[in-house]
């Protein structure tokens, strides 16, 4: 008799990755960073490697007092981990499991889903309006089998975001022992001042996660970190892989938090590029929602059109991801990369439109 998974892995499907042909082409399907990271942290990279031999430190204490520093929060709050999607996937292991249900919005990150599924809860999602986040959908949805709401801010793949005074409003709505979880992974793109979000983290009942991947560019180094009230710490913990995070990657991390100068760089000149090409795409008639990350959906006539423009613009070595998993089969959504990259995919785009097919 062949071995067999249990039957709620079984049933569920893997997390789907961008299928961007090959990691050697141009790709704005994976929400990198258009710029490398800042040479300070590359050299640190560069110089933590001797130490490779050595187990990381687990507590990530350099890293802590950094990120504490550079973002006003308390160090004693903060959790670190192999990338937000460790910290997703750990919170929802030690807070949900079969009979659970972790309520997410239409077009949240996804792979909140595939964690839910692996610990046999149940995924929900509340309506969005207008690619836009509900705060009363969301609260119209919860039942008594509610144990988190997971909302990204601001989101992916939408690029569109919550204004902090609804999130402190659906906190306070909640019940107590519905467990919150924020999702800034793209909250340097944001212009809100975050600390009262952050905040939140103390009440014991909230968790805020972001990354380094997005405005920092070290998407390679798999660093994501969040604010975890010590009750909630300590499940969390019990569900992570001890070491997770590699010397070199928190060598990088420390020196790229110290860098401040390059990384509000990086989102300006990100910031920029995008908003260049999403007035471009809707000067030639394209739907765009207003962006607050490193990328933009784009709304085609149908399915169809959307399918036609992503396998015309890998004809053209612009590989960008379609968006059916998310149900918006006639979206594509396209990281703002190099200069020159933007320009050719906005003239490819345009072509399209030009030639009245889309």
């Amino acid at each position: 008799m062949p071995l067999k998974a249990t039957a709620h892995i079984e049933a569920m499907s893997a997390f789907a990755l961008a299928n961007f042909g090959g990691f050697d082409r141009p790709t704005l399907a994976q929400n990198e960073s258009a710029f490398p990271p800042s040479p300070s942290a590359i050299e640190a990279g560069r110089e933590a490697v001797a130490r490779s031999y050595l187990y990381p430190d687990p507590d990530w204490t350099l890293l802590r007092d950094a990120i504490a520093k550079t973002y006003g929060v308390e160090r004693d709050l903060i959790l670190c981990g192999a990338g937000s999607m460790d910290l997703i996937a750990c919170t929802i292991a030690a807070f949900a499991g079969p009979g659970a249900d972790v309520l997410g919005t239409d077009y949240a990150y996804n792979f909140a889903a595939s964690a839910a599924a692996r610990v046999g809860a149940t995924y929900v999602k509340a309506a969005e309006r207008g690619f836009e986040v509900s705060i009363d959908a969301i609260l119209a949805a919860l039942t008594p089998a509610t144990r988190i709401v997971f909302v990204c801010n601001p989101g992916n793949p939408t690029g569109t975001r919550i204004k902090n005074a609804e999130l402190l409003r659906l906190r306070a709505a909640l019940p107590g022992d519905v467990l919150l979880m924020i999702d800034q992974a793209y909250g340097e793109f944001d212009d809100q001042d975050p600390q009262a979000v952050f905040a939140l983290a103390g009440r014991g009942d909230t968790v805020v996660l972001r990354s380094l991947s997005k405005a920092y560019g070290l998407a390679g180094a798999r660093i994501g970190w969040g604010l975890f009230a010590p009750q909630i710490a300590a499940e969390v913990r019990k569900m992570q892989n001890s070491n997770q995070v590699p010397t070199v990657s928190l060598a990088m991390a420390v020196a790229a938090l110290e860098d401040q100068a390059y990384m509000r760089s990086t989102v300006a000149r990100t910031a920029d590029s995008r908003d260049r090409f999403a007035q471009g795409l809707k000067a030639a008639g394209y739907e765009i929602p207003e962006s607050r990350t490193n990328f933009v959906l784009v709304r085609f006539a149908d399915a169809a059109a959307a399918t036609a423009a992503d396998s015309a613009l890998r004809g053209a070595d612009i590989v960008v991801r379609g968006m059916a998993g998310y149900g918006l089969a006639d979206c594509l959504r396209i990281t703002i990369g190099p200069p020159e990259v933007m320009d050719r995919t906005l003239r490819a785009l345009t072509a399209m439109r030009g030639r009245r097919c889309w």
